[in-house]
């Protein structure tokens, strides 16, 4: 939760940060773009450091380094400053993930993971609100310094907690370890299991555009693009939060249900994102509130969703590599969202160099052109999941596994359910989808 709130405060603090760093839309991006690059980058060896080490030693080394960037970006007042800070913030919040997520299947049972990853991802989300409301009050109220002072104290306290409570795996004796190779073996035979590249391109998909929205574009669009006033964009972040915690168990749990229609799931999320995006960007003058609305749910559900990334490097990958298949994952959406990040900022300095944007750099229609590149990576994201998916399900009816078409797995489902319903609920509740 502390990690997501540094990674996100930077994202309600865009409008000052242009005032405090005299920085174009362009030169703005590169904070969080920087920051992105330091986590992606560091995903791959912090996944075989943690498989190495345990979960406890890096969880509070990256408090630490949070701690140190947060103060840092606190006293900064020039951009290499400022962007010292947040690279920081990166290496920290890259130490943290992937930590807490090894931390699972070592306390407990497989089927109960897929749900308790997901309420891992909600628990974080609730430092979305705290940078949203609390942080952001404090921005305004007391300042700059004071807001982000406050920020490395609450990494103080997870350094604190990290090292008092959290403990690699229950007591007791120890499992036999399992033969594995040097590093690059583990990185080699992860990165050659076509699941966890599922995994990553799904990471990589529907990640990214809910990032690029609540980590850096998405207030100013809300706020000096379609006019929104500064309380009700705080309350759409806050919504967005909202819909992703109540989204979440139940997605965890239909994985859990429905583990070979995984990918499906998130070709239909990935599907209704777009929608709403392009709804919101053909929507003439200022989209309605209600517009946006649904907009933000769409993007909410991209988080959780996109936690079935993990789910695929769980299952395709054993315990011993399983840090360094989720580095793997992990690098997909957040490549994708420092990409998008920085692209879409190149696009409003140019608008706005070539006078399209009337003299305002987030002008109403230019932000909807530069949004619009997000359409482009999605769509290489999506046909990097096609591709992984036919080469997985090619294995599988190698082995005589076959998977039905959907629309007769849901018409097998439908019927199972209703054979069940007359029975009084006596029968299995794995559904027909897993065949």
């Amino acid at each position: 939760m502390v990690a997501v709130t540094q990674r996100t405060a930077f994202g309600v603090a865009g409008v000052e940060a242009t005032d405090r760093f005299d920085a174009t839309a362009s030169v703005l991006s590169v904070f969080t773009v920087v920051q992105l690059l330091v986590y992606a980058g560091l995903q791959i060896p912090v996944g075989m450091l943690v498989d190495r080490f345990g979960p406890r030693l890096l969880i509070a080394g990256g408090a630490a380094l949070m701690c140190a960037g947060q103060f840092q970006l606190a006293v900064a007042d020039s951009v290499g400053a400022g962007i010292a800070g947040r690279s920081l913030v990166g290496a920290g919040d890259a130490l943290t993930f992937i930590s807490v997520l090894r931390l699972l299947p070592a306390w407990f049972p497989p089927a109960r993971v897929p749900v308790l990853t997901q309420w891992t991802g909600i628990i974080g989300q609730l430092g979305q609100i705290a940078s949203a409301i609390p942080f952001a009050f404090l921005l305004r109220s007391l300042g700059w310094s004071t807001a982000f002072t406050g920020a490395a104290a609450l990494s103080v306290l997870a350094l604190i907690l990290s090292l008092v409570l959290i403990r690699n795996k229950p007591s007791g004796p120890r499992p036999a370890a399992a033969a594995a190779g040097g590093p690059e073996s583990s990185l080699a035979a992860a990165w050659r299991q076509p699941g966890t590249r599922l995994g990553l391109w799904t990471h990589f998909t529907i990640q990214f555009p809910g990032t690029v929205f609540v980590l850096m574009w998405g207030y100013p669009y809300l706020v000096s693009g379609e006019q929104v006033s500064a309380p009700m964009a705080s309350f759409l972040m806050t919504f967005f939060v909202t819909v992703a915690i109540l989204c979440g168990p139940w997605l965890g749990a239909w994985v859990g249900r429905h583990p070979l229609r995984r990918s499906t799931m998130v070709l239909l999320i990935a599907g209704a994102m777009a929608a709403a995006w392009l709804a919101v960007m053909l929507w003439p003058g200022p989209a309605p509130v209600w517009l946006l609305l649904l907009l933000v749910s769409v993007l909410a559900i991209g988080g959780p969703g996109s936690m079935i990334g993990f789910d695929f490097a769980r299952t395709f990958n054993p315990a011993s590599r399983l840090g360094t298949a989720t580095g793997i994952v992990n690098i997909g959406g957040f490549a994708a969202s420092l990409i998008s990040m920085y692209l879409i900022g190149l696009v409003l300095d140019m608008l706005y160099a070539g006078g399209f944007s009337n003299g305002n750099l987030y002008d109403l229609t230019s932000f909807r052109i530069a949004l619009a590149v997000q359409f482009a990576v999605m769509l290489v994201g999506i046909a990097g999941i096609f591709r992984t998916r036919r080469i997985i399900r090619a294995r599988m009816a190698s082995e005589g596994l076959d998977l039905p078409p959907l629309r007769e797995a849901l018409a097998r489902e439908r019927q199972r359910r209703r054979s069940q319903r007359r029975s009084g609920g006596q029968e299995g509740t794995t559904g027909e989808l897993e065949d």
